[in-house]
């Protein structure tokens, strides 16, 4: 499941301190457009199609969100907001800073306002030589030539100096620094998005829960008293069952491991929806698993109020959900957070984020970012 769009973005400046323009530039994007992922090398080169002084050129992979129409109107308030100022005559002109999509998912586009590929990268050099430091496996889609095929053909004979390495903002987050974050929520929280993209943008294996999977959930809906213990136990038997299973198994590619749900979620839910009896012999059972399960390093929990929570539900559209009420989803945001304040040895921290929309507004998500990372220093230092 892929949540982001890839997209190689190329920056450039040859006005004012064009080393703090494009760092400025890769700050804004990271925090306007996406995650930026890779960073090339600066590069000095001369003005290329016109008589100006020589421009600071890198390259950048980032995933976005935004489809590209979309992506091309942010580029274009943030080459605004530093200062760039567009002229009415033709041609290439000087500017504090310059950013064009290069490539976008490899596809090919061509509207009035945007051609993609880029119809100029092959015969720009200085497009070409960061694009190499990115390490990337691309080829043209429409050439269908790797970067390292267009360099040997590229008849742009420019001189290029390599200024130095661009700071890179994701390095400033640490979460490949621990083992295993648990990220939690009630229904429709958002918590198989975050964890799908923290997932994606940090290289960590994703864990999601299985609950399509289970043919007791629609029932359920339908008629709770008579399927809520068939429903909770064979919940927990899945759980238990995945969870230790990857849990188990090392991914030498993966820096991490993140699961969209965590065990005890099981107990959460069953003291809702059970009885005072089954729910007892519930509990025996969960005890016994939970003594069993490995601890996160962390869980998060992403608390939304129901108002919210029933407009995501709404918005998902399964059908098996659309009769949930609020009142059940309150029950289920007291549970969560009655327990997680008994819980001692965990852990923790509670994140409102009933006003935030990591989807759509990439500063929400960086903000849940930092509070997982300074959560995650607090417990190291």
């Amino acid at each position: 499941m892929q949540s982001y769009n890839q997209v190689i973005l190329s920056i450039g400046s040859n006005q004012g301190d064009r080393l703090k323009n494009l760092t400025n530039c890769i700050d804004l994007i990271h925090h306007k457009i996406g995650t930026v992922i890779q960073v090339s090398k600066a590069y000095q080169s001369p003005a290329w199609g016109f008589v100006s002084e020589a421009f600071y050129n890198a390259i950048l992979l980032v995933y976005t969100p935004f489809e590209a129409e979309k992506t091309l109107s942010k580029i274009v308030e943030i080459e605004t907001a530093l200062g760039r100022v567009r002229a009415d005559s033709e041609g290439y002109q000087p500017r504090t800073i310059d950013i064009d999509i290069i490539d976008f998912n490899g596809e090919i586009i061509n509207t009035p306002s945007l051609q993609i590929p880029h119809p100029q990268m092959q015969n720009r050099k200085f497009v070409l030589a960061p694009m190499q430091d990115l390490n990337i496996d691309w080829k043209h889609p429409i050439l269908h030539q790797s970067v390292a095929e267009l360099v040997t053909i590229c008849d742009d004979d420019s001189v290029l100096e390599v200024i130095g390495g661009l700071k890179n903002p994701i390095h400033d987050f640490k979460l490949h620094q621990c083992n295993y974050i648990s990220i939690e929520g009630n229904i429709g929280a958002g918590k198989t998005t975050l964890s799908t993209r923290i997932s994606e943008d940090f290289n960590a294996k994703l864990i999601l829960e299985r609950f399509a999977d289970n043919p007791f959930l629609p029932k359920f809906y339908n008629d709770p008293i008579r399927y809520a213990f068939p429903l909770e136990v064979s919940f927990l038997t899945d759980r238990f069952k995945q969870l230790t299973d990857d849990l188990s198994q090392f991914d030498l590619f993966k820096d991490f491991v993140i699961a969209d749900y965590h065990i005890f979620k099981s107990l959460i839910f069953a003291k809702v929806t059970l009885g005072e009896d089954e729910y007892k012999l519930y509990k025996t059972m969960f005890d016994i698993i939970y003594k069993e399960m490995p601890k996160p390093d962390l869980y998060v929990y992403l608390y939304q109020n129901p108002e919210r929570l029933l407009k995501n539900i709404k918005l998902r559209g399964r059908s098996y959900e659309q009769d949930i009420k609020s009142e059940y989803l309150e029950k289920i945001n007291h549970g969560y957070l009655d327990y997680i304040k008994t819980q001692t040895d965990l852990n923790s921290i509670i994140i409102d984020v009933s006003e935030y929309d990591f989807v759509e507004n990439q500063e929400d998500y960086i903000t849940v970012l930092n509070l997982i990372q300074n959560k995650l220093k607090g417990r190291t230092n």
